[in-house]
């Protein structure tokens, strides 16, 4: 019986492949067709199709129907778990940068150019 992945995993699976974040940031602009979607790439509509197989599955796109043509469209939802998941590293950063900042000034106190005297 296959292991179910949390939407997380999923999401940054997805995420991993450059080709699906290109798909994505097209995504960004509207709804696309699969012919659209492949264009800007050196490979096949299934290898294409298979990419968006990935992204659907995992959430960050769904795909329309209308008459003979299915639009793909994006799903930012997921995009917003991860973005909560990097917050924390985020702020990490941050308040490292904060430090150095304030270290930078206490070098370079009351000097314009940083030089000590």
């Amino acid at each position: 019986m296959p292991m179910e992945t949390d939407p997380l995993s999923a999401t940054l699976s997805a995420l991993a492949d450059p080709t699906r974040r290109a798909i994505l940031a097209r995504l960004t602009l509207g709804e696309a067709s699969v012919t659209d979607l492949a264009e800007p790439f050196e490979m096949s509509l299934p290898a294409v199709s298979k990419h968006l197989k990935v992204l659907e599955k995992a959430g960050l796109i769904s795909r329309g129907r209308e008459a003979q043509w299915r639009p793909c469209r994006l799903e930012a939802a997921p995009l917003k778990a991860v973005d909560s998941y990097l917050d924390v590293y985020r702020r990490f950063y941050e308040e490292r940068f904060d430090r150095l900042e304030a270290y930078l000034e206490k070098l370079t106190k009351g000097d314009p150019d940083g030089e000590k005297h």
